[in-house]
């Protein structure tokens, strides 16, 4: 009988330290705050070690205990790594400084401070584990006025188009069969692109939000177009397939789908499951709704995709035109401007693969690109 008593005893404490370890690693581990701020927009990015519960609330000026406006997040289940920075001043116009802290025993408050503000945006991204905070002021330059003066051929400011090309540094892309990496085409084809609209847009500024191989975060690159108040942004990306005669040219923009490919290289280019990246359309798809950008990045995305691929058809009768999708790409989200993703061929495609280290080619698909590009600005239909 003794023996059977300690027998539960000891399965008793086994199972109560299991459980202790099970709860103890459940913790959100809160790993640091970043942001990137111009004048009339801010993002501020709360970086954790796993999937968060989190409510958020904007406070009003409180004159009576000397408190600014306000905006916290409350981070549920969750506790401050060690050696964090707890204040972090930003100080950009909109925002004052960010500060985090303990709230309680299990709840870690994320806190801006605000000087002005006209909206903000709190969201979560997966791979890794990210909340992000969008804050907008007034005073932002009409996009509208911007195209309309630029087609009647009135540049009171010239126009800001950023290219971001996909991956870099640490994060090859995808590799084809003879090695070939989807990082070292994209920065290619972006820097042609950049040189043939400085040519043909010589009022505008062109920027990439990479000029040689480093890792950029997507949430940095979106962050980078916002904070020039860009009028374009278009992403710059190689496909890949487990299906080695898959080939062509395909353009994206932000939208739902139900199509099993288009999700696949969503995922792909999010470095996402296909569930991690449809678990946040509820979020986008009613972002969608509100903003007047999806219909513009679609009619963006059709004159890029029709320019890129009759282009190259001309002079590679085998290209094939996949069309125009809508996807959940990240590094789109929370775009403030029209903005598309391109896939400008199939790495994994043996003749692909060996035409994307042709100069000649990768001109090529900057010249269509930037067809596409010219023919949106000078307000072609599609």
């Amino acid at each position: 009988m003794k023996v059977r008593v300690k027998v539960l005893i000891s399965v008793f404490v086994t199972l109560c330290v299991l459980l202790s370890a099970g709860l103890a690693s459940a913790v959100v581990h809160v790993k640091g705050v970043r942001y990137w701020s111009s004048k009339n927009y801010t993002r501020v990015v709360v970086d954790l070690d796993r999937k968060p519960s989190y409510t958020y609330r904007l406070l009003r000026k409180d004159p009576s205990i000397g408190k600014p406006p306000r905006l916290y997040v409350d981070i549920k289940g969750a506790a401050l790594k060690n050696g964090i920075k707890k204040v972090v001043p930003i100080d950009d116009g909109l925002l004052m400084r960010a500060r985090v802290g303990q709230y309680n025993k299990d709840t870690v408050r994320v806190v801006l401070d605000i000087k002005s503000i006209a909206s903000y945006k709190v969201f979560h991204l997966f791979n890794p584990h990210r909340i992000v905070i969008d804050v907008r002021g007034e005073g932002k330059p009409s996009r509208k006025e911007t195209l309309k003066a630029h087609r009647a051929g009135k540049r009171h400011r010239g126009l800001v188009i950023v290219i971001d090309p996909g991956h870099g540094g640490k994060d090859p892309g995808a590799i084809g069969r003879r090695g070939l990496k989807e990082k070292d085409v994209t920065l290619k084809v972006s820097k042609l692109l950049k040189w043939e609209l400085r040519k043909r847009l010589k009022s505008s500024k062109i920027v990439l939000t990479r000029d040689r191989d480093v890792y950029i975060a997507l949430d940095e690159r979106t962050a980078i177009a916002n904070s020039v108040d860009a009028d374009i942004f278009v992403s710059v990306h190689v496909n890949a397939s487990y299906k080695r005669t898959a080939q062509g040219v395909e353009t994206y923009y932000l939208g739902s789908t139900q199509d099993e490919e288009a999700l696949r290289v969503a995922a792909r280019e999010n470095a996402t499951t296909a569930s991690e990246t449809t678990e946040i359309l509820q979020y986008i798809i009613k972002d969608l709704e509100r903003s007047g950008n999806q219909q513009e990045s679609i009619r963006l995305a059709s004159l890029v995709q029709e320019s890129l691929a009759g282009r190259l058809k001309s002079r590679y009768r085998d290209v094939k035109s996949n069309g125009i999708k809508g996807a959940l790409f990240y590094v789109l989200v929370n775009c403030d401007m029209p903005s598309i993703l391109v896939e400008v061929s199939f790495i994994t495609n043996p003749r692909d693969e060996k035409r994307l280290r042709n100069s000649a080619y990768l001109r090529e698909i900057a010249r269509g690109i930037a067809d596409g590009i010219i023919r949106y600005l000078n307000g072609e239909k599609t």
